[in-house]
């Protein structure tokens, strides 16, 4: 019997749900471990993961069903919160986006629980939905809205689909975090993408009479 599992001794105050969350915490830890290590997700049996984490696997099914339930909190907890915005223009609102992205590029967690999110894709599309439910969809409809700011405060040409603008900015950061893991991140690099782009996405003044 593993110490999480174990009975509270007499007279030992009772934690309730505290004690509950840091196991799920444990938990999580274990598989983050795992992945960290090189472990591919088809290769994480529940047995391994509990042992991992110090917990029974009686432990990991009170809380989950299986496996690929606990993929999908994995990836919940895995994802840092959205960038505070700076509000100042479109332009910067875009950079602190792509910039959240190539720090988490840079991040051997990040990096290999997306990994494996992404090559799961196919194989488990419960992952992939919880993922871009989670993490994709919202991210994606915060980044419209600024380009449909941006259109309207002036910083955009309007006769231009907001959707396929929202995938170049964000594809060649996403290109070189998950496609190019080789590939540099450098300081400096979602400034260069932003304003490159933006060159020619900008509404052209008319000339002057």
């Amino acid at each position: 019997m593993s110490l999480a599992d174990s009975p509270a001794a007499p007279g030992a105050p009772v934690r309730g749900r505290p004690r509950s969350e840091a196991v799920e915490r444990a938990v999580i830890e274990g598989v983050m471990k795992l992945l960290e290590d090189g472990v591919p997700l088809a290769e994480l049996s529940i047995e391994r993961i509990a042992r991992t984490a110090g917990v029974g696997k009686a432990t990991i099914y009170r809380r989950w069903s299986g496996k690929e339930e606990l993929f999908v909190d994995v990836v919940r907890s895995a994802e840092p919160p959205g960038p505070e915005l700076p509000g100042t223009s479109m332009r910067d609102d875009l950079v602190a986006l792509l910039e959240q992205l190539r720090q988490r590029g840079l991040m051997t967690r990040s990096s290999a629980i997306l990994h494996n999110v992404h090559a799961q894709m196919k194989s488990s599309p419960k992952i992939w939905a919880a993922y871009h439910a989670t993490v994709v969809r919202p991210r994606r409809e915060l980044q419209i809205s600024i380009l449909r700011r941006g259109q309207a405060d002036g910083e955009l040409r309007t006769d231009l689909d907001v959707e396929l603008l929202n995938d170049m900015f964000v594809g060649p950061m996403l290109f070189r975090t998950l496609m190019r893991p080789d590939a540099d991140l450098p300081d400096g690099l979602s400034e260069e993408i932003v304003d490159t782009l933006l060159e020619g996405l900008r509404p052209v003044s008319s000339p002057a009479a």
